[in-house]
């Protein structure tokens, strides 16, 4: 008895680690990625595709690139909200820009994957996620070049608004598009891509670090004991 309950426990744990094991190597194709290529499929995630081949696009599965860069996304908020010249509480602005960095990447992924599969696109979970986190490089080289020249009247945020995310914007757009045979639908969803994309820049250059600036002037006014009426005539400014 003593015999079969060690064979049961070493059973359970061999099953237990083999499990592990299993679970490592059926996520290590997603990672397993040289330098070179993400040097070149970030290059060429703002070169849109020609529309004039009857194949489909090819999308890689992989998923070291887009994760590097939703961390890249992250760390160039923090940059500019820094460069603002603002003290801020460091764990909620990390926490900030992680949580809808994240959520854009996996959340815009599978909610773009729901459209495509009612559109009959050919394209796989993985592949959206891969596509859409590459698409992340031109918003990350628009807010970071943004924040480094600064201008009064936003038209060099502009310019680069322009050229770098809608040509991401677009290559993702033309990629989706190659799969599917119905033009309607091809149209239908580049503009879904074109929409989120855009907006979400804008979001995140206007609405996300104005409104975070109010908070942080708004948390130190009540830490320095400043009295009501000058806490809203603060946020109102």
């Amino acid at each position: 008895e003593m015999a079969g309950q060690v064979w049961r426990a070493g059973h359970q744990s061999a099953k237990r680690a083999f499990r592990l094991y299993a679970d490592i190597d059926y996520v290590r194709p997603y990672f397993d990625v040289e330098p070179w290529q993400v040097r070149q499929r970030l290059i060429r995630s703002l070169i849109p595709p020609r529309t004039s081949s009857d194949t489909p696009h090819p999308i890689e599965n992989e998923l070291y690139g887009p994760l590097m860069l939703v961390f890249t996304l992250v760390a160039v908020l923090l940059f500019g909200m820094k460069s603002t010249g603002h003290v801020v509480r460091e764990g909620t602005l990390i926490g900030t820009a992680i949580g809808i960095s994240f959520f854009y990447l996996f959340g815009v992924a599978f909610l773009l994957f729901t459209v495509a599969y009612f559109l009959s696109v050919r394209v796989s979970l993985v592949q959206m996620i891969s596509l859409t986190g590459y698409g992340l490089f031109g918003p990350c080289l628009t807010l970071l070049l943004a924040a480094i020249w600064p201008s009064d009247n936003e038209m060099v945020f502009y310019a680069l608004w322009l050229v770098l995310c809608g040509l991401s914007a677009l290559r993702i757009a033309l990629v989706l598009g190659s799969r599917t045979l119905n033009r309607q639908h091809s149209l239908l969803l580049g503009g879904l891509i074109m929409a989120f994309q855009l907006l979400f820049v804008l979001y995140l250059h206007f609405a996300y670090a104005h409104l975070y600036q109010t908070a942080a002037e708004t948390i130190q006014l009540l830490e320095g004991g400043v009295d009501a009426p000058r806490i809203r005539q603060a946020t109102n400014t």
